[in-house]
């Protein structure tokens, strides 16, 4: 199926079921999608399930990336796997129509209190967005993918520096066409970037892919920009990780971690 013409990362057929769009394809193969899209749909799956309460909110998710995400009809399907007072453990499943599941990601939500509470400040802020320019995206064998839907800003490093990376990151449309952004869509559709954020080796000679990809946030974000701050390790072995810390105009939200299979092309 050719994936529809719409300024939005995926159209929605039902409740359950989407067609990705172009925008969603990733730099390295034409068929697949980058691993932020489809997380971030995941991520809408745990928290808006029916009858999911409206007093908790999505605090950790964990995403095993079990195969490349094909540019193709996906369906959504949510379990409960452990409901209590103050916490509950919720597993989504992304699978292409009448296949096997191709992500998975399991999500803590945490209730929240009725009354505001002490915030602690986690950490230095980021120079803001308006204080950095635009960066355009490394080289890419086609027109468009995410590297055109997202913005890009670093406030450290660039897509070719090798190390440490700060990049503050933007969608320029929507996660699901006729829906506005929402502020977990802006957070988990981002936090996959930080391996490239904070590359340490060649493009051209070594691949290192995440299988996994682990979210914490302690709010959710505010306004349209988040930042990955990050910073890659590789063992001689070929197992790396990539650690981030994740921010909005305000100061921190949470932190990624992205374990790394690296290789030689």
């Amino acid at each position: 199926m050719t994936p529809p013409d719409a300024e939005a990362f995926y159209v929605r057929l039902d409740d359950h079921r989407y067609i990705p769009t172009e925008h969603t394809r990733g730099p390295w193969d034409a068929a697949a999608q980058h691993a932020g899209p489809p997380a971030a749909l995941l991520g809408r799956a745990l928290e808006e399930r029916p009858g999911a309460r409206t007093d908790m909110r999505l605090a950790r998710v964990t995403y095993e990336i079990l195969r490349p995400v094909p540019i193709a009809p996906l369906e959504a399907t949510v379990t409960v796997l452990r409901a209590g007072r103050g916490t509950e453990v919720v597993e989504a499943a992304l699978a292409p129509e009448g296949g096997r599941p191709v992500m998975l990601a399991r999500g803590l939500r945490i209730r929240t209190t009725e009354e505001p509470g002490p915030a602690v400040a986690d950490g230095p802020h980021l120079p803001a967005p308006s204080e950095t320019s635009a960066s355009p995206f490394f080289g890419v064998p086609w027109e468009v993918g995410y590297h055109t839907a997202m913005e890009a800003r670093f406030a450290e490093g660039s897509w070719l520096e090798r190390g440490p990376g700060a990049c503050w990151l933007r969608m320029r449309i929507p996660l699901v066409a006729g829906d506005a952004p929402r502020a977990l869509d802006r957070v988990l559709v981002a936090a996959d970037s930080g391996n490239g954020i904070s590359n340490v080796l060649n493009f051209e000679r070594h691949v290192f892919v995440n299988p996994d990809l682990t979210v914490h946030l302690q709010r959710h974000p505010l306004g349209e920009w988040v930042a990955v701050e990050a910073r890659s390790g590789v063992d001689e072995a070929g197992i790396g990780l990539a650690d981030a810390r994740l921010h909005d105009e305000k100061g921190p939200i949470g932190r990624s971690a992205q374990s790394l299979f690296v290789a030689p092309r």
